[in-house]
């Protein structure tokens, strides 16, 4: 299958469809600008007929046996198996992602993808006691209805889906908005994946549009109950004021500017790979990334210099290449914009003990030191391969210096002692943390989400269910009530 010929355009009602707009969205391969397709992008009208083509395909589905749906989840895990060549070159030429990146967020989906089938027999019902003689409380667990997805870039295909399969797992139809910059991995493939599935015709609808034409109709619509987005928080707060404004439930994942704390006991060379991974995966186009290392002064030249000495000898290159560990960042505006938060960093004063160039698409790694307290790079989100290093004097400095930050979302501790690590973490003021481990985690079973300005609410698991279904209490009163009129 030729993805990007076959699979940029728009998939509404069980139908591939031309937009109609008067503009297309160009997807390139963000290494060598190659021309991977173009998609005529959807109107607000085609954003109507994808949510109404839902609507009218949800309750017969929501009906359906919850065996029926698993069945359909377990075919697209099939055909992700099938397709796992193909969709490992795809992340690697529309994202930049390494061929480990690739072969990682693949193998991922498809745990996301058992999981939901899973998922669509774990929802029960409850009979609960009442105060009233004879009266039966039934508690019933129902899918919302209709979910609109809005995905981002770096794991388009992974993050999608983690939305997706559980939402039509638990009876819900979804609306699609890939981010422009992945239309295919995060919108046409998925599609396509349950369509060859036998997933029936309305269920699963993408559109590729942009804000520019559309506005806020792919919110604002009537017809979606929950809206899940996955961005900045930027976008994130206009998301959750324009669908909260219209009692529409959110599931935000957003920004995140995590910490990998190393206290002093910690066995170096392992918390510098941990490091190393945790800053420079995808580039560091991640929300979980570790944007700070925090460094017990005790330990912090010896850590300094092991962490300099291996992000130095990490290969940017061509991520086709088995070797390469940086490929490009996702555009020109994104790598001019960190050459810029470099030379921001130094002009304030910071050191680079690494100071890589920027290559077209291609940022070379960057360790900057001696960062201000004050300079507020400390608080934003680095999207992107530069590090900083930040010392501190005990833990209660460290913990003081993770919670300043307004992002909770991930981090991690390095320390000799177990019990020491998660008392640590249990100060954090953050939605997941790790001992002894990377920052960058995710787990089918278990939820995800972060605190402040990382988001709101929680996907994977029981949280997944949470999310995608609404409590219904039907009360049955045997024999006669006693009314006071």
């Amino acid at each position: 299958m030729s993805f990007f010929q076959e699979l940029a355009d728009q998939y509404i009602d069980g139908e591939w469809r031309t937009g109609t707009g008067s503009w297309d969205i160009i997807d390139f391969n963000p290494y060598n600008g190659e021309k991977l397709a173009a998609v005529t992008i959807a109107t607000a009208a085609e954003v109507d007929l994808a949510y109404r083509a839902a609507e009218r395909a949800q309750g017969e589905w929501a009906t359906a046996s919850p065996y029926r749906r698993r069945d359909v989840l377990e075919r697209a895990l099939r055909v992700t198996e099938e397709l796992a060549g193909e969709i490992v070159e795809a992340i690697i030429d529309e994202l930049g992602g390494t061929r480990s990146k690739a072969e990682y967020e693949l193998a991922l989906t498809q745990e996301f993808l058992r999981e939901a089938a899973r998922q669509a027999l774990s929802p029960d019902g409850r009979i609960l006691p009442s105060a009233v003689d004879g009266k039966e409380n039934r508690l019933y667990r129902l899918p919302v209805g209709v979910v609109g997805v809005i995905g981002p870039f770096n794991f388009p295909f992974l993050v999608t889906m983690k939305s997706v399969a559980p939402a039509l797992a638990l009876g819900n139809a979804v609306v699609i908005k890939p981010n422009q910059n992945a239309p295919v991995l995060g919108g046409g493939l998925i599609a396509k994946i349950f369509e060859e599935a036998g997933l029936p015709a309305g269920l699963l609808n993408v559109v590729v549009t942009d804000i520019a034409e559309i506005g806020d109709a792919f919110i604002v619509h009537p017809v979606p109950k929950v809206i899940s987005f996955t961005g900045s928080d930027r976008v994130g707060r206009h998301v959750a004021a324009t669908a909260g404004g219209l009692f529409k439930r959110t599931i935000l994942g957003l920004s995140g500017n995590g910490a990998l704390v190393v206290l002093d006991d910690a066995d170096i060379d392992y918390a510098v790979d941990a490091a190393v991974h945790s800053r420079f995966v995808y580039q560091g186009q991640v929300c979980m990334a570790a944007n700070r290392i925090l460094v017990d002064r005790a330990v912090a030249a010896e850590f300094t210099e092991k962490f300099s000495a291996r992000v130095a000898a990490l290969k940017t290159g061509d991520p086709r290449e088995p070797d390469t560990c940086i490929g490009p960042v996702i555009n020109t505006f994104h790598a001019d914009s960190l050459a810029a938060l470099v030379d921001q960093a130094l002009a304030e004063g910071a050191q680079a003990t690494v100071r890589g160039r920027v290559r077209g698409n291609l940022v070379e790694p960057t360790v900057l030191t001696g960062l201000p307290d004050d300079s507020p790079l400390h608080a934003q989100e680095i999207f992107g391969p530069v590090a900083l290093l930040v010392p501190f004097e005990g833990e209660d400095d460290a913990v003081r210096i993770v919670n300043e930050s307004p992002y909770g979302l991930s981090g991690a501790v390095h320390t000799a002692s177990t019990e020491r690590g998660v008392r640590f973490a249990q100060r954090v003021r953050s939605g997941m943390f790790h001992v002894n481990d990377s920052t960058v985690q995710d787990d089918p079973g278990i939820a995800f989400g972060g605190e402040k300005n990382s988001g709101l609410g929680r996907l994977n698991g029981e949280a997944a269910v949470e999310a995608f279904t609404t409590q219904k209490w039907i009360s049955v009163q045997h024999g006669r009530s006693v009314f006071p009129f």
